[in-house]
């Protein structure tokens, strides 16, 4: 006797009950499903068989999973006697698949009372009502889900070509040796998406372990971990408790070979691969498995079906719930415990548990964020010296002689200067500048040219201690011998369908598309005039932003002039600060606009490229946005820094932009200040916003899918639907991250000169980016496929190109931008004065124009009852020869700052060899660990294998010794029969 109801049928429950619902205008009506006992041959179970019996549902229960209200009146009204139903897995010849056999004794059996009594249970656990929200196992609460795909059926054309690829795809999948479960669409909360959970048996995480290499653990390593500093005492409030921080033992580790499991330490099937290597071996598996041959070409890969909207999504399962623990004891829900010790902005004082991070996310998203971890505690050494070098600064500012003297009325009160403007700006004095002077002296002091000293030291030391904290990092998350991921290595479906040629690959003996040089070339060529368009447009924004300032100058000066309200505003916000200040604001504005524009035609140009592999369209990206970025972010502030104020002439011949608006002047004081407010302005509303789009965007988004989903409650859905409607991280996720980072590297080192706050407000902003970050990932993104990776590419040499630019940056800063040069050159070269040397010197920077040389249509309307007028420069005065030309003075000043160039960048350069030199790449310590381990493995397995070979050589022996007796003994018994 043996139940009418086949395995194929019971496989295409889920399908019936997906198809009988077409029809928009028949009321809804629940799906009957009648069976009955049969007599049928019965199958017999082989003892391999019974050996690997595990527990799954019958077909009871699957009616039952289905919420069949019929299912126990069908059952009686039958009267019949079953046979008790053993569960197995049998193995195809030709598929590593498993499917559920139902197998049935010969002798009748009655059905005892607490089998219809499962059925109830079984029900009732499955109900929607009931389910368990926070369940990440199949149906039968055993088989833990990997891997989520997600679809919707298509009404369109092509729907039954997606039917069919979906189809044929899943049937491989099962082929390979995943296991699959449907949820129907009427089971989800919008009643539109099929849901597929997939599970990676031990078998198949055995197989593809071995394939991608992953190394798990075969001892207790007795290389004990690092100790605690001297200070451990002091940064005890910021350490995470040792089961957060260390949650697995360390252990020698070895790439795990499915030949070997005796030799590795594994006490549960079930929780040996951590969920991070599932995830990334069923990822693995997508990406390869085919669903088709269209048009002569094999279709293969779970991007295909996601780019050609087959399915909605593939993503791996989260955990759990990020707000509450598992409730089951022998679940961990790390994504809880992430929540809590890291995803808390409360506890943004706290370190990282990175070792969980890299359990849970992958080696790729840890590397991140133990890179921008390292890179927060090295700037707050930076901004602690920052913060002195402008507290002396703010200290020294009332003892300034250089702010004194053009305070002083007697000074700078009698100085009268030439107009800012041509025709409507009028003579000024020099003390209506007082306070924009003293503010001047705050990052234009004696600590200026220390601090730049300092931080291309800095920038050297953090580039050589990020090579030890890395290779002390492979050595900890076994990256020591790594391979690049085969993900990355993958040929894109862009580049395959682009191809019509193939070509043998050297390296796997296969054939593979191939695309001649030739072909490529006009499209490298698009590209390259594109990126070139791009940049000048950046540069021609920038050239907008200064004929903004050179028009509205005039505009704010006069203003500022006929107003009697504004006086008390002029001493504190003068013209100059006022263009200033607006002009930095409207080229924010710009950067930011721009921003969006240029990482959409940087994703269109590179895909014009039609890079071959992954890892080839992640560099071409990163190269062509940074370029734009780069261009984008710091133009503004090279102009002010290196070109501001220095080719402006002299009144009756100054230089002319376009022949239509006068070149900008520096401020007496100089034109550090109006760099300061530059940068100020840009970096600080950039991160700004920066973290409250990171913030709201996602939460946005997924309040506005549950809304649409008609839910507004977590608590009314499963597990993988909650996953689902979150935001997807996307495969470049994490390079918006780095480049954000490094842009904020650029503002920290380039100009730091100019604002030694720089670096405390990017420690600031680093903290909140931070948990900023980690409350993203856990509660409002899908969980990432992990990814392994042993450093941050490509970004470790733009770090270091901005690292050597920066050297040069800041000692033009000092140099051309400040005023400590000119001083330096006036007080020991020209001041006559011994006991204040610095005194005079703000009449010696201003040269003397005649007013009678003003040409008619730049001179002001207004007769004047002075002669003279004064502006910065060193150049002859009126009665000179050689009026008007650049003196001695200019010339010896010019040539201090040239040297005062070459030895900063010479000693810079040679601290930043010699350090580099001096501070090993790879720690000692890291070394001989990396020693130990080899060395511990080795042995180990050779005492395994050794072991295992006496071991078969004593079962030959002994079956050569027992073949021997009983050869003997027949031998014996024959002699004594004769």
């Amino acid at each position: 006797m043996s139940l009418g109801l086949d395995s194929n049928r019971s496989s295409s429950f889920r399908r019936e009950s997906s198809t009988w619902y077409q029809e928009p205008q028949l009321q809804y009506r629940r799906p009957t499903i009648r069976f009955s006992l049969r007599p049928k041959t019965s199958r017999r179970l082989s003892q391999r068989s019974a050996t690997t019996c595990v527990s799954l549902i019958s077909a009871f229960n699957e009616l039952a999973k289905m919420g069949d209200p019929d299912l126990l009146e069908m059952v009686e009204e039958e009267g019949l006697r079953a046979k008790e139903i053993n569960y197995v897995f049998q193995r195809s010849e030709s598929l590593v698949s498993r499917d559920t056999s139902f197998l049935i004794s010969d002798e009748p059996q009655p059905l005892p009372q607490k089998r219809f009594n499962l059925f109830l249970r079984r029900r009732l656990m499955f109900q929607r009502s009931e389910q368990s929200k926070d369940s990440i196992f199949f149906n039968d609460g055993v088989r833990q889900i990997d891997f989520v795909l997600s679809y919707v059926e298509d009404v369109k054309k092509d729907a039954e070509l997606k039917a069919e690829r979906r189809r044929e795809f899943e049937l491989n999948l099962r082929k390979t040796g995943l296991e699959l479960e449907i949820e129907d669409k009427m089971n989800s909360e919008d009643g539109k998406t099929f849901f597929v959970k997939i599970h990676a048996p031990w078998e198949v995480l055995v197989t593809y372990a071995e394939v991608l290499g992953i190394k798990m653990p075969i001892k207790l390593s007795d290389i004990p971990r690092p100790k605690y500093t001297p200070l451990r005492y002091m940064l005890g409030p910021v350490k995470l408790p040792a089961t957060v921080k260390y949650p697995h033992p360390e252990y020698f580790t070895a790439q795990f070979s499915r030949h070997r499991q005796e030799l590795f330490l594994i006490e549960d099937e079930a929780t040996f691969f951590p969920s991070s290597a599932r995830n990334r071996i069923v990822y693995y598996i997508l990406s390869r498995c085919p669903f088709g041959v269209e048009e002569g070409k094999k279709k293969i890969g779970i991007e295909r079906l996601l780019n050609s909207n087959t399915y909605l999504s593939a993503y791996p399962l989260h955990d759990g719930q990020y707000w509450k623990p598992s409730r089951t004891p022998s679940h961990i829900n790390e994504r809880y415990t992430l929540h809590q010790n890291w995803a808390r902005f409360s506890y943004f004082y706290k370190e990282q548990p990175l070792d969980l991070i890299r359990n849970y996310y992958g080696e790729k998203i840890g590397i991140y964020f133990v890179f921008l971890g390292y890179y927060t505690e090295m700037l707050l050494i930076a901004a602690l010296v920052g913060l002195a070098c402008f507290i002396y600064g703010l200290l020294s500012m009332e003892n300034n002689q250089t702010s004194n003297e053009i305070c002083d009325p007697n000074i700078g009160g009698q100085m009268i200067m030439c107009p800012l403007c041509d025709g409507v700006c009028d003579y000024w004095r020099l003390n209506t500048t007082c306070l924009h002077s003293k503010f001047s002296h705050l990052f234009d002091n004696e600590s200026t040219v220390f601090f730049a000293l300092f931080m291309g030291i800095w920038v050297t030391l953090f580039l050589e201690f990020w090579k030890q904290r890395q290779a002390r990092l492979e050595y900890e998350w076994d990256l020591v011998d790594f391979e690049e991921e085969q993900q990355q290595l993958q040929l894109r479906p862009e580049f395959e369908a682009m191809c019509k040629r193939k070509k043998l690959n050297p390296v796997t003996k296969e054939m593979e598309p191939h695309m001649p040089r030739c072909h490529r070339i006009p499209w490298y060529f698009v590209s390259g005039t594109t990126v070139i368009f791009g940049m000048a447009l950046l540069l021609s924004s920038m050239v907008s932003i200064i004929v903004y300032r050179l028009s509205v100058f005039a505009t704010f000066a006069s203003f500022m002039e006929s107003e009697a309200t504004l006086q008390n505003v002029k001493s504190f916000l003068t013209p100059q600060l006022a263009t200033s200040l607006s002009g930095s604001c409207l080229n924010c504005i710009v950067i930011l606009i721009l921003n969006f524009f240029y990482e959409k035609i940087s994703a269109w140009i590179t895909k014009m490229e039609i890079p071959r592999t992954y890892q080839e369209y992640e560099s071409s990206l990163t190269l062509k946005i940074f370029l734009f970025q780069f261009v984008n972010y710091y133009s503004a502030c090279f102009y002010v820094a290196f070109f501001k104020g220095k080719l402006v002439g002299y009144p009756g011949k100054y230089t002319y932009m376009f022949n239509l608006w006068r070149s900008e002047e520096c401020d007496p004081a100089g034109c550090l200040i109006e760099l300061t407010t530059q940068l100020t302005i840009i970096m600080i509303a950039k991160q700004l916003y920066t973290n409250v789009y990171e913030a709201c965007q996602p939460l946005v988004f997924n309040w506005w899918r549950r809304r649409r989903a008609r839910t507004n409650s977590e608590k009314l859905y499963s597990r993988w639907e909650q996953d689902h409607d979150l935001q997807p991280f996307g495969q470049l996720g994490l390079f918006y991250e780095y480049l954000e980072t490094v842009i904020q590297f650029g503002f920290v080192t380039l100009f730091v000169a100019s604002f030694p706050l720089a670096p405390l407000f990017a420690l600031i902003n680093n903290i909140m980016e931070i948990r900023v970050d980690a409350w993203k990932l856990t509660t409002q993104y899908r969980r990432p496929v992990a990814a392994k990776a042993h450093s941050i590419g490509v970004w470790q040499d733009i770090l270091y190109g901005m690292a050597i630019i920066s050297i040069a940056t800041n000692a033009f800063i000092v140099a051309f931008t400040s005023d400590i040069i000119p001083r330096l050159v006036y007080f020991y070269g020209y001041s006559s004065n011994s006991t204040e040397p610095l005194s005079g010197y703000v009449n010696n920077s201003l040269s003397v124009f005649l007013i009678a040389d003003f040409p008619n249509d730049t001179a002001p309307m207004e007769k004047k009852d002075f002669t003279t007028c004064r502006y910065r420069d060193y150049r002859n005065p009126p009665d000179h020869e050689n009026k008007y030309v650049h003196n001695m003075q200019f010339w010896h000043v010019l040539a201090a700052k040239m040297a005062f160039i070459i030895v900063m960048e010479h000693i810079v350069l040679l601290f930043k060899f010699l350090l580099a030199w001096m501070i090993p790449d790879v720690p000692k310590d890291v070394t001989e660990k990396i020693k130990r381990e080899k060395l511990m493995t080795v042995k180990i397995i050779h005492d395994f294998e050794l072991n295992k070979l006496k071991e078969n050589l004593n079962f030959e022996y002994s079956n050569i010794i027992r073949d021997d007796t009983e050869e003997d003994n027949r031998s014996l018994g024959s002699k004594s029969s004769v």
